[in-house]
């Protein structure tokens, strides 16, 4: 077997196999011996038909099964000759060479990966503590979570909510199917577009307004973004918010059973220090990536790309067939997925190279303790810690999240790292716009 390897480009190999036509010929001569012992042929009786016969009816068939089985058995030797390692599916056709059976594959190679912008990186690292400010801003909002309605007697205002009867009409048709009647509404919650909550504040029960909204050009509904809109409205009622005190009864619905405050809020600041926590953690890997992409830049081969886009949108598909939609319907086009999924192929092609030339391994001691944490929040966390460790795929989960917080650690150790002060609704409100 001779092999040959043009580098088409940064990726791309192009590989060229050779291979004796004495190794196809003796190949399909065993093949024909044993063909001749098992097919029937008119006028001869079983094993008894000549040579000639054999080849001149399976010859071009046997050729084929043979050369393909030799591509089969020779492609991953070529790859080993030649110390390469696809990063995808190759694509393989024959050649037109006449002396010998030869054939070409052509495919991606994985990028070499340089690590020496690593210890040049600049990782802005966020420190932050959940203050008593921040406890009773906490609990103000659990007090939220649990406010009721009174009826109020004066014109609407912000955080009241108000019950409308209205309707809608664009271009001198009705949109909101007639009148929408005893519609609740809060006011300052952006449930409704932008504009209109605005437009009923200041309002009283029995009050009638008609007023113009434009509808943003990215409206969910494409037949009226960007239109204008007139709105009727009839004010039905104007009710006010009544929070509950932090009493005994309040505090056992969040699970303090003794119903003391002080235990309340030491739970409640607990919980905020987890969350903290996280919070810090997720965005510091957020912060070393980013600033990983932007240093490390490396080709990234397409078929690992496509692999990535078909990945993100499964669950679009998994999606929309549980609705009941036809997969033949569903348009997503892959560009809209692609600049992420390039991001990924690289950020893993990055930190993989970092886990092997640094020989990170996974710390079972801290494997345990993720899942120790993950189980505090549980009624029974043995239960939980059992669970995790009773199943190997569950736990291979949590393994390689360790090994890539192992890694992100590594990566801070070796970079030029500033601490930035944060508050605690700066962390977790960054948190939720990069979840």
């Amino acid at each position: 077997m001779q092999v040959t390897v043009e580098k088409t480009s940064e990726l791309n190999r192009k590989m060229i196999v050779s291979i004796p036509d004495t190794v196809v010929q003796e190949k399909m001569e065993t093949r024909f011996k044993s063909l001749a012992r098992e097919v029937k042929i008119d006028g001869f009786r079983p094993g008894k038909a000549p040579a000639k016969v054999i080849r001149q009816l399976y010859g071009e068939r046997v050729r084929n099964e043979i050369t393909g089985d030799l591509i089969q058995s020779t492609y991953f030797e070529a790859l080993q000759q030649q110390n390469l390692t696809p990063a995808g599916q190759p694509h393989i056709l024959p050649s037109d060479a006449a002396e010998h059976f030869e054939y070409i594959a052509e495919f991606e190679v994985y990028p070499e990966v340089s690590l020496d912008g690593v210890s040049e990186l600049q990782i802005s690292r966020p420190v932050a503590e959940v203050t008593e400010d921040d406890v009773d801003s906490m609990i103000e909002k659990l007090r939220l979570q649990k406010k009721t309605w009174n009826e109020a007697h004066r014109a609407s205002q912000d955080g009241d909510q108000v019950t409308l009867h209205f309707s809608g009409e664009s271009e001198s048709e009705n949109f909101t199917g007639g009148k929408a009647e005893n519609q609740k509404i809060e006011i300052g919650s952006g449930q409704m577009m932008p504009g209109f909550e605005e437009e009923v504040t200041g309002l009283t029960a029995g009050e009638h307004k008609t007023f113009p909204i434009s509808f943003p050009e990215n409206y969910h509904n494409t037949n009226l973004a960007g239109k204008m809109a007139t709105f009727e409205v009839e004010v039905v009622s104007v009710e006010e918010p009544v929070l509950p005190e932090a009493d005994a009864e309040f505090i056992k619905s969040y699970g303090v059973d003794s119903g003391d405050y002080v235990e309340f809020r030491a739970d409640v600041k607990a919980n905020m220090e987890r969350e903290l926590q996280q919070g810090l953690k997720n965005r510091l890997k957020h912060a070393v990536l980013n600033a990983l992409y932007d240093t490390i830049q490396i080709p990234t081969p397409n078929a690992l790309i496509d692999q990535e886009v078909d990945a993100m949108m499964r669950p679009f598909a998994e999606r929309a067939v549980s609705m009941g939609q036809k997969l033949e319907n569903l348009q997503l086009p892959k560009d809209v997925f692609e600049t992420q999924a390039r991001r990924r192929v690289a950020l893993s092609l990055i930190m993989g190279e970092i886990i092997q030339k640094n020989d990170i391994k996974i710390d079972a001691t801290k494997v345990f303790s993720v899942i120790e944490d993950m189980a505090k929040s549980y009624e029974k966390p043995e239960d939980v810690i059992n669970w995790y460790y009773s199943d190997d795929n569950r736990l291979n989960d949590v393994r390689q999240m360790v090994l890539e917080d192992q890694t992100i650690e590594w990566i801070v150790s070796q970079a030029k790292v500033a601490d930035e002060t944060l508050g605690f609704n700066e962390v977790m409100d960054k948190q939720q716009q990069e979840a």
